[in-house]
């Protein structure tokens, strides 16, 4: 068996090294990924739920599966990109880019605005303010209120961390070319505009609620 075993991975060793994802530089990493990949063209989520005796969205579903690789995927090349400024590596730079666009927001309007739950976003707050980049202010108009700006140490890291932000983002981006880039755009851009309405509006439905009152009107 373990013979058999061997003989059965230097096949498919050899099959990997025939297919277009090899590369002279691959790796074990790449032959896995490789790997899953065939397993996952073999065995689609359509075949799965029909053994189930499941009705299945296939296309919905798979849209989901797809944001959901792509979010892990992005926080990994996130991670790497910023790993000059591990400060920022977990979403902290979204809240700093977005004081640099849009400057004395509240915590609750600097939070929502990143999509996050209260308590995820306040905890992203507080080491921000903890490392010096963010400050509170008093409200103009109403003593009570505080408001958040960046500090000199906040517009410093924004600016030195501009150019591996935007390496990400070319990264992340992989091979589309502009027709391509422009077109996902459109729909990422209609997709959160959608989602940002249901998270500033029906936060408290459930998913049943939405799916009844909103998505099917």
């Amino acid at each position: 068996m373990q013979t058999d075993f061997i003989i059965d991975l230097l096949h498919q060793v050899k099959e990997f090294e025939n297919s277009s994802t090899y590369k002279p530089n691959s790796n074990v990493e790449d032959f896995r990924v490789w790997m899953n990949d065939k397993k996952y063209s073999a065995e689609s989520p359509t075949m799965l739920f029909k053994n189930e005796n499941h009705q299945v969205a296939f296309t919905e579903n798979e849209i989901c599966k797809q944001i959901l690789l792509l979010g892990r995927y992005s926080k990994i090349l996130i991670r790497k990109g910023l790993s000059e400024f591990p400060e920022l590596a977990n979403e902290e730079f979204t809240y700093i880019y977005r004081l640099m666009d849009e400057p004395y927001l509240t915590k609750i309007q600097l939070i929502e605005k990143n999509g996050h739950e209260k308590q995820t976003g306040t905890q992203i707050i507080k080491r921000l303010l903890e490392a010096g980049f963010l400050k509170e202010e008093n409200d103009e108009g109403d003593k009570r209120m505080k408001r958040l700006n960046l500090t000199e140490k906040g517009e410093e890291i924004f600016h030195k961390s501009v150019e591996n932000v935007n390496t990400t983002s070319k990264v992340l981006s992989a091979k589309l070319n502009t027709a391509e880039k422009n077109e996902l755009l459109e729909i990422l851009q209609k997709l959160n505009a959608f989602h940002s309405h249901l998270y500033n509006k029906y936060r408290t439905m459930t998913i049943e609620e939405i799916m009844s009152f909103y998505v099917k009107n």
